[in-house]
């Protein structure tokens, strides 16, 4: 699994502070922390950054690729910020976090990404907003995406398809469509793009304490269904083993077996089913609740896991 690390984020208000005194010390160790967790590249999500963007962006590169060698990531909508970074890059591809199918941003930003080189995260989202159903976003992953692509001759080895992950609270109808999506873009073209997601996306607006958990069993579901690329927290250690558990198929524990049990019924098509589950233990009675709120097969509420 490619994790490409989230901690560099606008909204965390220690970045925030961090970035008014530019201490280059506090991104750095940041970025270390991340890469020595697993992360094999560094979302920088700094937001649009108008007044000083062209600054800004140039001044974290230089920070964070004095202590690390990994592809670092632009997340911002502020495309003269975002070239004044992409010049400052002396090592690993970039990356640019995103374009859509909207006609303005579709025109433009994949040509940023073949001027520099950089690979491309191409959001499944038109004008329309987001459509619930997985075959609409295959839909604009290969009648719009792709095809720009092509007509600029960007390479689809460059490509990266991201089919949108939701939050369970208020959007749960979109979780499964997210795996069937993750599931049919690989083979809807050849050579297949990439696919990544926002994986903590999935639990926005719930419980912190509910967060982790709801994060972890969605990826199981998406590991099993070959997703193979997140932004992702690189520091959680109990997501981390269940990549783990998945990639090596280590069964020697209960709760590992059942996040493979997991994994194998989604790459079946078939629903994990209650014999998978020792409703003895209270871990895994928790994983079952949370599989029917991201199968849709149950309302999510914030009391629902605290049963």
């Amino acid at each position: 699994m490619h994790i490409i690390g989230e901690n560099i984020h606008i909204i965390s208000e220690r970045v925030k502070e961090a970035l008014k005194a530019r201490n280059a010390k506090f991104f750095q160790e940041l970025a270390v922390q991340q890469v020595e967790a697993g992360a094999w590249a560094l979302d920088i999500n700094l937001g649009p950054r108008k007044a000083d963007g062209t600054e800004v962006f140039p001044w974290i590169v230089e920070a964070v690729q004095a202590v690390v060698d990994a592809p670092l990531c632009f997340d911002t909508t502020n495309l003269a910020g975002m070239e004044a970074g992409l010049k400052a890059i002396t090592k690993a591809q970039p990356i640019i976090n995103s374009t859509s199918a909207e006609p303005e941003r579709l025109e433009k930003v994949p040509l940023v990404a073949k001027k520099y080189n950089a690979r491309l995260i191409a959001l499944t989202m038109g004008k329309g907003g987001i459509p619930v159903a997985a075959d609409e976003r295959v839909t604009i992953a290969l009648e719009t995406l792709i095809p720009r692509m092509v007509e600029i001759d960007f390479p689809i080895a460059d490509l990266i398809i991201d089919p949108l992950v939701l939050t369970v609270s208020g959007c749960q109808q979109y979780c499964p469509e997210s795996i069937e999506a993750v599931r049919t873009l690989p083979v809807s073209w050849d050579p297949p793009p990439m696919i990544s997601v926002g994986l903590s996306n999935v639990s926005n607006q719930v419980p912190y304490e509910h967060r982790p958990l709801i994060n972890r069993v969605y990826l199981a579901m998406l590991m099993g269904v070959g997703l193979q690329m997140m932004i992702a927290n690189p520091l959680d250690k109990e997501q981390n083993d269940v990549i783990r558990i998945i990639e090596t198929r280590d069964d020697s524990t209960p709760v590992g077996r059942l996040y493979l049990k997991i994994a194998d019924r989604i790459a079946a098509m078939e629903e994990p089913q209650m014999e998978d589950v020792d409703f003895g233990d209270p871990e895994q009675t928790a994983i079952w609740k949370t599989v029917q709120i991201l199968l849709n097969k149950v309302i999510y509420a914030d009391g629902y896991l605290n049963q």
